[in-house]
């Protein structure tokens, strides 16, 4: 059985802009989670130290996460703050809501790392050149 090829490695790094466009992301969902305070206080029941605990260590959350997307792990602790975020419905259900959404978009972002792992690995990237052995 023979090995796989090999290939260089593409001219510019295509994590790079992935990364920053985790980290954007996050930093969006951190926008939008905030204006969320006010419709919880006027919609639901108001905030109290719950809501306001649970939205703010959310937020948080996301500003700290955003810091960490060069980690391996990173995807998986964005999908993981998802979750986070959509069981915030028991505060109002118009937060479940943005974590659905946001959770549409990190699944969108997941294909595409996927897509650019398998384009990588076939050395179908700019610049990519078989290695002799």
């Amino acid at each position: 059985m023979s090995e796989p090829a090999r290939y260089t490695p593409p001219t510019t790094d295509p994590w790079k802009g992935l990364r920053g466009v985790m980290a954007g992301t996050l930093i969006l969902e951190v926008i939008v989670i905030g204006l969320a305070f006010p419709i919880v206080a006027n919609l639901g029941p108001g905030i109290t130290w719950l809501t306001g605990g649970y939205l703010g260590l959310v937020v948080v959350a996301f500003i700290a996460a955003a810091g960490m997307q060069g980690r391996p792990y990173a995807l998986r602790l964005d999908l993981g703050l998802q979750a986070v975020v959509i069981a915030g419905g028991f505060l109002h259900w118009s937060v479940a809501v943005v974590g659905v959404i946001f959770l549409c978009v990190w699944v969108y972002i997941a294909y595409i790392k996927r897509d650019v792992e398998q384009r990588m690995a076939k050395g179908m990237l700019a610049g990519q050149e078989p290695l002799d052995d």
